[in-house]
């Protein structure tokens, strides 16, 4: 008996160990992720220098849990590193950039897809707010955003199986995109009919 019971020795260090990661990857994550919901926040404020260092740590803090995310573990790392993807495009398509490419962010590929398709949601916040201030010009810019990742990540739903909840994430998307699509052609007729009465009024006018 002495055969087996060293070898389930050995198997209770490795689940032992797996479980210490698990609870510290978990805990942890929490971290990532508010500082992640922070970034997003201090974007729509406005406040681009305090999303950067929200960004900065979450990045420190992702490149700690992956030294010890090996294995089955590695699994509790794609939630925060889908809110880091989506924070880090957020706050670059603010900025005027592009979306930030897999390896420039260093996650998995599972998180990269979750996270692009999460920042839908967040361009047409941004989209509004663009409205709002009445400033087309870039509600525009964010909407061709939308409209790409949507294009871009519709055809991995095939791949569902393989990362969870994929297809879910690609039907909002669609939902998202028409709905932004709507409001900007609604709120562009309404630009073109003002220039346009605009413009008679001012031949009314000149000619009186």
């Amino acid at each position: 008996m002495d055969e087996p019971r060293e070898s389930l020795k050995g198997v209770e260090q490795r689940l032992s160990s797996q479980l210490e990661r698990r609870d510290k990857l978990l805990k942890e994550s929490r971290d990532v992720i508010s500082s992640c919901s922070r970034a997003i926040i201090d974007v729509h404020g406005g406040k681009k220098a305090e999303a950067a260092k929200e960004l900065s740590q979450a990045r420190r803090q992702l490149k700690s849990l992956r030294r010890i995310a090996d294995g089955p573990v590695s699994r509790y790392l794609v939630s925060p590193e889908t809110e880091f993807v989506e924070a880090s495009a957020v706050y670059s398509l603010a900025r005027g950039g592009g979306i930030p490419s897999r390896a420039s962010l260093g996650t998995s590929p599972d998180a990269y897809l979750l996270g692009l398709l999460d920042t839908v949601g967040e361009l047409k916040r941004m989209v509004l707010n663009s409205v709002m201030k009445g400033d087309i010009k870039r509600a525009k810019k964010f909407f061709g955003s939308m409209e790409m990742l949507y294009n871009e990540c519709s055809p991995l739903a095939v791949f569902d199986h393989v990362v969870n909840g994929t297809r879910r994430k690609i039907d909002v998307a669609r939902m998202l995109v028409d709905d932004a699509r709507g409001l900007l052609t609604e709120e562009i007729r309404r630009e073109q009919v003002t220039a346009s009465m605009d413009r008679v009024s001012r031949k009314l006018g000149r000619s009186s």
